[in-house]
Formats: structure tokens, sequence, C-alpha cells
């Protein structure tokens, strides 16, 4: 990659994903705040998952709206941590007001998967982290990737090294079907997709950016570069096969930007960074999943066609 690379790897954190970060804070603060109804979310798998856990951990009861085309590990695992899961005529366009609907009815707290500043103060625990551990091994000015969906991730981190680690550079990758957050930011208002993207990264198939999320992007990110399928599916073979890491698509977003090189990364020209920061953003997939990305010998990314992975 033309540098030196770090992986932050949220795979391992509770729940698969960096998710159970800003779904604990969320839970918690409204259990401090004496309200000690169950929770409500709505997700594509992660987050879901991630309040579900935080609610079994705490005690309270839990329903997560899911689109019925979500990952059957993601649902399997939310009904694992205890949760009610609805995905009869759920679609990633209706999600959000069956969530608000199944919240009003059950009486539940609604905790939003991203615009939610209790979400992001969670996420941004990340970002506290990776200060530090850069700080630990002399890592002082890195270019940090981080994948975007709705946005929750990369505004938190954001937020905690704008004051932490200050001399990082923090560039969102999207995948290229679904880059919503690439031309808001080009465009300076927010900008939502006509339909959901088709794109192996799920955790990224949103259609727009959080309202809270996109004032602390337009605010402190300045680039978002976009990444292919084909890009995508190279950086899970190299992260399985290289690193014996089961990363999911979404969170393999940030390797294939560093691996092809895409924008300001590029070593063609420009000032090329010398530290890499990758955010695995999250490891929930199924092993099928993986294999048809990685795993197929008449695969062009495995017959070596094109560049060399790794």
């Amino acid at each position: 990659m033309g540098a030196r690379v770090w992986l932050k790897a949220e795979t391992f954190q509770r729940s698969g994903s960096f998710k159970a970060r800003g779904a604990f804070n969320a839970a918690l603060v409204g259990l401090e705040g004496g309200d000690l109804r169950g929770l409500a979310a709505f997700s594509s798998g992660n987050h879901g998952q991630a309040v579900a856990l935080a609610a079994s951990e705490l005690g309270l009861a839990a329903t997560v709206v899911m689109p019925a085309t979500s990952s059957l590990v993601k649902i399997a695992a939310v009904r694992g941590y205890g949760a009610t899961v609805v995905t009869e005529g759920v679609t990633l366009l209706n999600r959000e007001l069956v969530a608000a609907r199944e919240a009003a009815e059950g009486d539940l707290i609604l905790i939003h998967p991203h615009d939610d500043p209790q979400v992001i103060a969670g996420q941004a625990t990340a970002g506290v982290e990776l200060a530090q551990q850069s700080l630990d091994r002399g890592v002082e000015a890195p270019v940090v990737l981080v994948p975007v969906g709705g946005g929750g991730l990369i505004s938190g981190v954001a937020a905690a090294l704008s004051r932490w680690l200050p001399q990082a550079r923090i560039v969102g990758v999207e995948p290229a079907t679904g880059n919503d957050a690439q031309q808001s930011l080009r465009a300076g208002r927010l900008i939502e997709l006509n339909a959901p993207p088709l794109t192996s990264a799920d955790g990224a198939a949103t259609l727009r950016l959080g309202q809270l999320p996109w004032q602390i992007i337009q605010d402190q990110i300045g680039e978002i570069v976009t990444v292919s399928e084909r890009q995508i599916a190279e950086a899970c073979w190299w992260l399985w096969s290289r690193c014996k890491l089961v990363v999911e698509p979404t969170g393999a977003m940030t390797v294939a930007a560093a691996l092809a090189g895409v924008g300001s990364l590029s070593r063609d020209g420009g000032t090329k960074p010398s530290e890499i920061i990758c955010f695995l953003s999250g490891g929930n997939c199924l092993p099928a999943q993986i294999a048809s990305l990685v795993g197929d010998p008449t695969s062009p990314v495995l017959r070596g066609e094109g560049r060399e992975p790794g």
C-alpha cells in the first residue's frame, strides 16, 4: 500500500461491530435518567444486534425492525440476544416508520442508528481509543479511513480526533453504488439517493446521511472516496487470506480504498501518507457471503486478473 497500515478491528467488539458503543451509551443514558422502558431500533443488522445486546445486558426488552432481505446471520444474532425481530413487510425505505410505530405501540425508546447525539458520542469512544493507541506508537498525523453509511461512526471519530489527535486527516469511504455522502460533501448540501444502492456492503446501503452526522461531516471531513464492488471483494479476500480476519464487506471498504489508492491515497501523485489507519467496522456475515466474495476459484480476483491483491 506504500505506507505503514494499522487496522482498528471493531470486528472484535461486543456484538461484532462498533455499533455496541453507541447503543450501550444511549441505553445507559436513558437508565441514568430513570427511563426504564424497553428499547426499539431499525437496522440492517449491526445496530440491531447492538441494541439487542444492550437490552439483554441491562435487563430491558427490545424490538428490532429489520428489512426482510437482511443478512440471516444478523437476524439470528438479534434473536439470539433475546430481542423481538419484525421483518414482515419491512424494506429499507419503510423501516424507520415501522420502528416508530412499534416504539409508540410498545412504549419503547427508539434508538436511532446514527442520528442521535448519544449514539454519536458512543461511537466517538472509538476515536478516543484510536488517538491514545496512535500516540502510544508515535503515530501523530495518520490518514484515518472510516466507512460511511448513515455517518454515525465517522462523525463520532471526527469529533474525538479533532480534540485528541488534531493532526490526523479523516477520509470517509463509501460504496461507489451508494455515494450519497460524497455527493453531499461536494455539493455542500445533504443529498438523498432515489433508491437503495445495490452493494454487498449492507451497512452502507443507506439513502442519506443523518442530519446530526452531516453537520459534523461538512465541518470536519475534507474527503470522501468510493470503492467498487470488486475492490470490496478484493479487500475481504486480502483480510481473510493475509490477516486471517473475517470482515464483512462494509468493514472492508477502508482496506479496499487503501489497496486501490483512490482519491488522495493515489500513489501516482499528491502527498503520499506514511501512516494509514483503517477502521474495520464489523465482522458479522455468513460464511457463504464471504465465500461468494473470496472463495470462488472462477472469480476474476482469485484468477489474478488485474492488480495482484497484497
